[in-house]
């Protein structure tokens, strides 16, 4: 793999940092704000609308840019807004941050996207792909944890202003490693790109992978409550299960990629239904401490493994559509990382406990099942004689 590709990793890393490091600060944010954890827990919701909005539209104001200063200017913006996050008194600049923070990172990852799959051969797309999201990994195993512990001991800002650290190297790094030239795709209509998009085997990828993706942040969002309020452990486990569902999706993403360009059906086939029967098995066992530990690694490493295979089988899928893909795959995973939040948010509400988030999380994995062997089914007996 190209060394510029993991370049683009870093930066990535440090934008993952803060897309998922809230989950291990909604307690503190909700007291400091004096909100409940379900509002607090929207600031995630927040971000991936951004994410699901910018991904697109970022994509096609960027089309005709060159991809070091696209990649340059969205990864500045993403900084500034940060320090903003990091001294704001009030909750509603600290959700508009976010979403502002997101339509630059949703700007960022679609051009990394498409500059990583240009950067190798076209039957390596998903080991560029799990390259490029090894820094999301990354993020879950270290920044998330860290910036949760550094959340206990210094406040919640404190974890902004490490991401405003961490975006400081990647911006040189960029700098130095990334080509300057405007990409070949570049000359296709964004009309003919998108009459690509419409076709039916990329969407069912699509939908397949925003309910995955809706059932890993739907519990990822909670885990600190579920941790220290279902589990019983102390809030100095939480960086802790935070970091192990971060390695295990940094191993899910690695196996994943080994095998995703050659075998994809199985990883999918096996890889989802363990993961549904996983989050089944995590709600009933959550009490336990030992379980909700080893079980934060399995999910991890499950949740990351299905999606970031779907997210190649997106990008094999759109060919036709060489600047767009990666926005609209960008797009339709956030749009999972929306829904996902919201759904555990209703249930927390409602009264069910922070269990309730791991049994939605099984019913959108279960439903991405079924959707999945519809299609599969309905494909079989169009090509029957």
């Amino acid at each position: 793999m190209p060394f510029g590709l993991y370049l683009l990793g870093l930066a990535v890393f440090a934008q993952g940092t803060s897309e998922f490091m809230l989950s291990g600060l909604v307690p503190d944010i909700a007291r400091d704000f004096q909100v409940s954890v379900p509002a607090a827990g929207a600031l995630t919701s927040a971000f991936a609308v951004g994410m699901v909005v910018g991904a697109p539209l970022m994509a096609v104001v960027s089309r005709r840019w060159s991809r070091r200063w696209a990649l340059l200017g969205f990864l500045g913006a993403f900084l500034v807004v940060h320090v903003v996050g990091a001294v704001t008194d009030s909750f509603a600049v600290l959700l508009v941050s976010r979403v502002v923070g997101a339509l630059a990172n949703a700007g960022f990852l679609a051009v990394a996207v498409m500059t990583a799959v240009g950067m190798v051969e076209d039957g390596a797309k998903g080991r560029a792909t799990s390259v490029l999201l090894s820094g999301v990994t990354v993020a879950c195993v270290v920044g998330v944890p860290g910036g949760a512990l550094l959340g206990q001991l210094r406040g919640w800002r404190s974890a902004f202003w490490a991401v405003v650290v961490l975006s400081l190297p990647a911006l040189f790094a960029i700098a130095r490693s990334v080509p300057g030239g405007v990409p070949q795709g570049a000359r296709a209509s964004v009309r003919s790109e998108v009459r690509v998009l419409r076709e039916p085997r990329l969407q069912v990828a699509l939908v397949l992978g925003a309910l995955v993706n809706g059932g890993t942040f739907c519990a990822f969002t909670y885990l600190a409550p579920l941790v220290t309020g279902v589990a019983g452990l102390g809030e100095g486990w939480v960086p802790l299960v935070l970091a192990l569902f971060g390695l295990g999706s940094f191993v899910g993403v690695a196996v994943a990629g080994r095998v995703a360009d050659t075998r994809p059906g199985a990883v999918l086939l096996v890889g989802g239904v363990a993961l549904a029967a996983g989050w089944g098995v995590f709600a009933l066992t959550a009490g336990n401490p030992v379980a909700a530990v080893l079980l934060a690694f399995v999910q991890g490493a499950l949740s990351f493994g299905v999606g970031s295979t779907l997210i190649s089988r997106v990008l094999y899928a759109a060919t036709g559509a060489p600047t767009l893909a990666g926005g609209i795959a960008t797009a339709a995973f956030n749009v999972g990382a929306v829904v996902g939040p919201w759904l555990g948010g209703v249930v927390i509400g409602a009264g069910l406990g922070y269990r309730s988030p791991l049994w939605m999380s099984l019913a959108l994995v279960g439903l991405a099942l079924v959707v999945g062997g519809l299609t599969r089914r309905r494909q079989a007996a169009a090509v029957a004689p």
